[in-house]
């Protein structure tokens, strides 16, 4: 089943930030209650075709920062040559940096993961006897650690979209607008229209047990603290109590309509 279109009804709710009287959250309801789920080697076609194993791995991570960099590389240290596929690589170094022109002209200097065979250099291949994907994601599992700790901070984020926004009063008092909302393909930017498929649109990523504000518990929290996630909390189960709650997500509902549930894979 296609994708479905990039523009539909939303549901958006916005509140204070219990821990800041300086910020507002502005909630996407239709994402945040929708069944999405990674189902990365469990049917997910990749952002590029001929490479579908790669899942979204393919052009590598740009790191928020060097603090998110520096993260990173100290556990890059505890991975073995049993859990990293390019381990051997890694010894050469494992981001680069490009120039890249902003929306203003601005040239601007980012750090990005290495590509090394065409996808992320601690991507795994599916012939690796340590197991297909991310050798960051393996690590925590080894850890006993959310793998929020080990990956660069987008990996764990997408898609899941955090914006920031500055909205001032008539008044003149000026708040920290936060919106949470869907990684679309139109938040790659530019690029994100030539990938060949990408799962926040597509039914078959639709299909789980849980919604989005569920699954996605501690990644939340992380964006948005305890208190902000919990007052969002109150909102999606009012929502859910709600006998025809307005703006579904489409992917969500193709997911759910008759005949079409059998055709998901059994993970769900």
């Amino acid at each position: 089943m296609p994708e479905v279109s990039l523009d539909f009804p939303r549901e958006w709710i916005e509140f204070p930030d219990p821990a800041n009287d300086d910020e507002i959250f502005r909630c996407d309801l239709t994402w945040l209650t929708s069944s999405w789920h990674c189902i990365f080697a469990a049917g997910c076609k990749g952002v590029d075709a001929t490479r579908p194993n790669d899942g979204c791995c393919n052009h590598g991570a740009y790191f928020t920062d060097a603090d998110d960099e520096k993260r990173v590389r100290a556990y890059t240290e505890q991975l073995t040559p049993e859990l990293w596929e390019n381990h051997r690589e890694g010894r050469k170094g494992i981001a680069t940096t490009l120039r890249e022109e902003d929306e203003d002209g601005v040239i601007e200097k980012r750090r990005r993961t290495r590509i090394v065979n065409g996808s992320c250099i601690y991507f795994n291949s599916a012939e690796f006897p340590g197991g297909m994907g991310c050798a960051l994601h393996h690590l925590a599992g080894k850890l006993d650690v959310h793998f929020m700790e080990t990956k660069p901070e987008v990996c764990w984020q997408v898609p899941v979209r955090r914006a920031f926004d500055t909205r001032t009063y008539a008044d003149g008092h000026e708040v920290l607008v936060t919106t949470i909302t869907e990684f679309d393909r139109r938040s790659w930017g530019e690029g994100g229209h030539d990938f060949d498929w990408w799962c926040t649109g597509a039914p078959e990523a639709h299909g789980a047990r849980e919604q989005v504000w569920q699954s996605y518990a501690a990644e939340l929290t992380d964006l948005m603290g305890p208190a902000g996630y919990a007052a969002l909390v109150k909102f999606c189960v009012k929502r859910n109590k709600s006998a025809k709650p307005n703006a579904v997500h489409p992917a969500t509902k193709k997911a759910a309509s008759p005949g079409y549930r059998k055709l998901l894979p059994l993970v769900f």
